[in-house]
C-alpha cells in the first residue's frame, strides 16, 4: 500500500511575472478583476484599487492562472529602500491550494538581498511570519481592517 508521502502531489501552476508594459489588456483587466472582486466586494471596502502604482516601470504584476484565467495575484513595488508586496489577493475558489505562498516566494525571489515590507491584515500577520517578515512599526486600520506593519530583511 503506497504511502502518503509516496504520492506525488499535482504540480503548481506556474507564477507569472510582468511589467504594466508586458501585461496584456485582457489579463490587466483579470487581475484588476480579481483584486476588486476580493478587497471591494468580499472585504467590503470601497477604495479606488487603481492608484496609479501599478503602471509604474519597476512595479511587478505576479499571478497565477488556472485554466488560462488569474486566480492569485500580488504586485511589488520599489519602496525606497526596499520593495513593497501589496495587493495580495487569491479567488475564494482558489484559496487553500497554496497559491498565494508560491506568489510570495517568487516575489521574494526576486526581492534578491533587498528588504522586502508590507501592511498585512493584522489576522495574516503569521502567515507572512513563515516566510521570515517580522512586525515592523504601530498597526493601524485600514478601511476597517486592522494592518501590521512588517519587514522581511534581505
Amino acid at each position: 500500500m503506497p504511502h502518503e508521502l509516496d504520492t506525488p502531489s499535482p504540480p503548481e501552476p506556474p507564477v507569472r511575472v510582468a511589467t504594466f508594459e508586458q501585461l496584456d489588456a485582457h489579463t490587466a483587466y483579470r487581475l484588476w478583476a480579481l483584486r476588486s472582486q476580493v478587497f471591494v466586494v468580499e472585504q467590503d471596502c470601497p477604495y479606488l484599487d487603481l492608484d496609479g502604482r501599478d503602471a509604474e516601470p519597476s512595479a511587478r504584476h505576479l499571478w497565477v492562472e488556472v485554466d488560462g484565467l488569474p486566480v492569485s495575484t500580488l504586485r511589488l513595488l520599489e519602496d525606497g529602500e526596499a520593495l513593497r508586496v501589496g495587493r495580495v489577493a487569491t479567488a475564494e475558489s482558489a484559496r487553500g491550494a497554496g497559491l498565494a505562498a508560491a506568489l510570495v516566494q517568487a516575489a521574494l525571489g526576486l526581492a534578491g538581498e533587498r528588504d522586502v515590507v508590507l501592511d498585512a491584515q493584522s489576522h495574516l500577520a503569521d502567515w507572512y511570519a513563515a516566510f521570515g517578515f517580522v512586525p515592523d512599526g504601530r498597526g493601524f486600520v485600514e478601511d476597517g481592517i486592522p494592518h501590521t506593519p512588517m519587514r522581511r530583511r534581505g
